[in-house]
């Protein structure tokens, strides 16, 4: 009777070893595959790896920094190559945080969507009225707006993230 049982508990253990062997091939396929897409922020793609890193993680593996730190390096926009080369000329990956990385590449994506923001609202008021005073506060208001909009839809974004994960 000892023996049966061992052989059950052998059988389910081995089924389950192939089941977790399969379930870490298609993980492995979907980290390689993975890249940032156009319409994408830092922050959402930060999270979709993430997710991937965890389920890593659930299923035994655990998923090295300087691992996830290269992957993000070589999957990011085209738009993202100068910050790109600038942070592997300055830093050891063998050290770097993933969270030290997205901070880095948010403050530049920041950066660069302010000064295009910044660039189509100046050629579009261009002007030399004395009107340019009260259009230079308008759009700053309008700033302030499209900010708390921008950040409102992140927010969103972010609690159906976790909505998802809870479930």
């Amino acid at each position: 009777m000892a023996k049966d049982a061992w052989e059950i508990l052998k059988t389910a253990h081995e089924g389950t070893t192939k089941v977790t062997s399969v379930k870490l091939q298609l993980l492995t396929t979907k980290f390689e595959n993975l890249r940032m897409l156009e319409d994408e922020s830092i922050h959402d793609y930060h999270l979709n790896i993430l997710d991937i890193a965890n389920a890593f993680d659930s299923l035994g593996e655990k998923i090295s920094e300087e691992k996830l730190v290269r992957k993000i390096l070589r999957s990011l926009l085209k738009s993202f190559d100068m910050k790109v080369t600038a942070i592997e000329e300055a830093h050891d990956f063998s050290c770097m945080k993933v969270d030290e990385l997205i901070g880095y590449v948010q403050n530049f994506e920041l950066v660069v969507d302010n000064r295009t923001k910044k660039k189509c609202k100046s050629t579009a008021l261009t002007s030399s009225t004395e009107d340019d005073v009260v259009l230079g506060n308008f759009v700053g208001d309008e700033d302030l707006s499209e900010n708390l909009v921008l950040l409102g839809k992140r927010f969103n974004k972010i609690m159906k993230h976790v909505n998802r994960a809870g479930h």
